[in-house]
């Protein structure tokens, strides 16, 4: 049954292994020493995947239990926690794995960035990487709609309010041409609000469209992976060392952090229930409602910004800017490696990003209470706070030319940096970051200054 002969133990047994077993094949051969150090990869990435298999076959098992109904939804639910043998644990299991795979995901990616691993000839594989990003991430936004409870509707309806702000196709973006009834929040919907067709849509899109499409990436991702070799770094660049075989080396680690993933999982399912409340009631509206933990950083943006802004340019901005790396990063040193030293401006760019998005994380989570108004996490929710004060609006004519000066200058001053950029990069670049830094600026001058527009152009909806 099994091809091979007699098990000898040697390194040509032990290739033979790898290069003969399906999920094993995407391995090399051979691997530098290096890259079997557990702080190298901290295997994440095959954790990452590790818990699309666990999503994968706790949600056919789901599936035997669960109707896609508003009549029976929630009651499939608490049927799972006290009449279905194990029910309560397939479905901890399920909604823990999905939000360590948004946050193991986002992990690989950081140390992707942080290894420079994204380099030639990667450049391609970490395109499809920020693609599967944004697919985890509308897995469990999907999902979360599914248990028809108060935070499950009314969460998908604070996320779903701001494809209404898409420029031309959202009912309330601009220049739209759309209305409420056939705009982008409507095909997401099925109709004018959270109901039975938006369950349905969002049942289909969980269980069978989004994971189709994840799988074709991860086919290519791993594809590419083998295509484009391993980036372990050298010990010492540019000195020749024999490299390690992947069997039993590699493979065993790998074995070890399934083992440690898979215990910690049913552990934290067994210990922490999944959140359930009330059946959903679109009469009564939460206060504050607020959306899943992972894109409520872009809630508390809408603060700051209009929504066609926060919910719509900015994450684009941030895809795109994710994509474009690998394409505008001309330095050459640290590929494979941890090298701050040699790479300080990129990494330090990056990590200031990554340390807004959290921020805005924990702020939008801990210190946004009833209206949205602030509280400190030690502050109870039962005092009223008054609304915000008048907000200022700095002239148009002065907010447009400061605009101007900051870009212009912003795209001059540091050119000399750059020399041996080409001008598409330095743009491209430049660009990027000055809108990073802008967001950062607007909201220091909102929080300390009750700023709410830099500039303002009403008629085209086309607020800053």
């Amino acid at each position: 049954m099994f091809p091979g002969g007699m098990w000898k133990d040697t390194p040509r047994d032990r290739i033979q292994h790898i290069a003969g077993n399906v999920w094993l094949h995407i391995h090399p051969p051979k691997i530098r020493p290096h890259a079997l150090k557990w702080t190298y990869t901290w295997s994440l990435g095959g954790v990452s995947f590790l818990l699309f298999l666990i999503l994968t076959v706790t949600g056919v098992l789901l599936m035997f239990y669960y109707r896609p109904t508003v009549l029976h939804a929630y009651h499939d639910m608490k049927d799972l926690e006290f009449a279905v043998s194990f029910g309560i644990f397939l479905r901890n299991l399920h909604r823990w794995a999905a939000h360590a795979m948004v946050i193991t995901v986002i992990l690989h990616m950081m140390r992707v960035f942080l290894t420079a691993s994204y380099k030639t000839p990667r450049e391609f594989n970490w395109s499809v990487g920020v693609a599967l990003l944004v697919l985890t991430l509308l897995l469990s936004f999907t999902g979360y709609l599914l248990p028809w409870d108060q935070l499950a509707m009314w969460a998908i309806t604070v996320g779903t309010n701001m494809a209404s702000a898409v420029p031309f196709l959202g009912a309330e973006g601009p220049f739209s041409f759309a209305t409420i009834n056939n705009d982008v929040r409507f095909f997401l919907l099925g109709g004018t609000m959270v109901g039975e067709n938006a369950l349905l849509r969002f049942y289909v899109l969980h269980c069978i469209g989004l994971p189709l499409i994840a799988g074709i990436f991860m086919i290519v991702h791993f594809w590419r992976i083998r295509k484009d070799g391993f980036s372990g770094p050298l010990v010492s660049p540019g000195v020749q060392e024999e490299k390690k075989d992947t069997w039993p080396n590699l493979i065993n680690r790998e074995y070890v952090a399934t083992i440690v993933t898979l215990v910690v999982m049913i552990l934290w399912s067994i210990l922490v229930n999944a959140p359930l409340e009330e059946v959903a009631n679109p009469n009564r509206t939460p206060n504050p409602a607020k959306a899943p933990w992972y894109f409520v950083g872009l809630q508390e943006i809408l603060v700051y910004f209009d929504p066609w802004i926060a919910g719509v340019m900015i994450p684009g901005i941030i895809i795109f800017g994710l994509i474009a790396i690998p394409y505008i990063d001309p330095n050459p040193q640290g590929i494979g490696r941890y090298a701050f030293k040699e790479r300080k401006f990129a990494i330090t760019v990056y990590s200031i990003g990554i340390a807004m998005w959290f921020i805005l994380i924990f702020i939008g989570l801990w210190t946004r209470g009833p209206n949205w108004a602030w509280y400190w996490p030690w502050e109870s929710w039962d005092v009223h706070k008054p609304p915000p004060g008048k907000t200022i609006n700095i002239s148009s004519w002065i907010g447009g030319l400061l605009l101007i000066a900051y870009f212009i200058a912003g795209l001059i001053i540091p050119r000399r940096f750059f020399k041996n950029m080409g001008i598409v990069k330095y743009t491209v670049m430049m660009v990027m970051l000055l809108m990073m830094v802008g967001i950062l600026l607007k909201i220091v001058l909102c929080l300390a200054f009750d700023v709410k527009y830099i500039f303002s152009l009403p008629q085209l909806n086309f607020n800053i």
